[in-house]
């Protein structure tokens, strides 16, 4: 009976799609060859390309690239979610950010999208009891990246996190699956007490530029944020909320804001 190779395009689409896309590029722009031969076409998955491109971004005289690549590569052995997610956030970024034309630009360009990667090391490393490590990689990546997410922070899949600059989420956030938020977003506490003091973000929330939820509040499934806002009270599901301080100012305009990325609130609501 004869044996079927398998269809790899069929079994890992957006890595098949990175590769194709490096091929191009490594075609168009020649002086680009090295970059993506060495940062996407020499690996043989996505969870060693990010590996590679985490380790260049974070090392430091502090740490090696070599030692930061390790960590990553243990990380990716060790989660498969992790894989999956970064997966989920290419997806997220090439459907919803109309500058976003390959799936090979968040993996090479985007900082919001490599932050988050860098996110997701971090918290393997907390969760697996290397607090002193994943504070090292939550400090480079800030310095590196301007966002600061610390690693006991969590965060789903499907994340959008557009321009990426000012970013700030706090230990104690729970961030749901499918989030969309532009830059100088704050997921803060108030108070200096310890203990749980940061938002939690629903599935398929829009927060929109330069908005501060602060304390431990809810925002609802669906509900949008307006830019500027800063949200201190709890928020039902599916709802609209601007202004300083917020206030619902209607409803959430759609099934689920964050892939919309519809962020006008209408006149007369504020």
């Amino acid at each position: 009976m004869a044996q079927l190779k398998p269809n790899i395009a069929s079994l890992d689409p957006v890595w098949t799609m990175i590769r194709r896309e490096a091929e191009e590029v490594a075609r168009d722009e020649p002086l680009m060859a090295s970059l993506v031969h060495a940062g996407v076409l020499y690996h043989a998955s996505l969870e060693r390309a990010l590996s590679y491109r985490i380790a260049q971004k974070l090392a430091s005289s502090d740490m090696s690239e070599l030692i930061l690549r390790e960590i990553a590569d243990e990380a990716y052995a060790a989660e498969v979610n992790l894989g999956a997610a970064a997966r989920a956030d290419i997806m997220a970024v090439y459907e919803r950010d109309p500058a976003c034309h390959r799936y090979i630009q968040p993996l090479l360009f985007f900082k919001g999208y490599q932050a988050l990667q860098c996110y997701r090391i971090g918290h393997w490393l907390w969760t697996s009891g290397r607090q002193d490590m994943a504070y090292f990689v939550q400090m480079r990546t800030s310095e590196v990246f301007g966002v600061d997410i610390h690693p006991n922070a969590r965060v789903g899949q499907g994340i959008l996190i557009d321009h990426a600059h000012s970013i700030v989420i706090g230990e104690t956030a729970v961030v749901g699956d499918n989030v969309s938020m532009l830059h100088s977003v704050t997921l803060g506490g108030t108070g200096k007490e310890d203990g749980d003091r940061h938002p939690k973000i629903g599935n398929g929330v829009l927060i929109g530029a330069g908005a501060a939820v602060l304390g431990n509040i809810s925002i609802g499934n669906c509900s949008r944020v307006a830019a500027g806002s800063v949200v201190l009270e709890t928020v039902p599901p599916c709802k609209t909320v601007a202004g300083v301080p917020a206030r619902i100012v209607g409803d959430g305009g759609c099934a689920e804001p964050s892939k919309l990325m519809d962020q006008m609130v209408l006149k007369g609501q504020i």
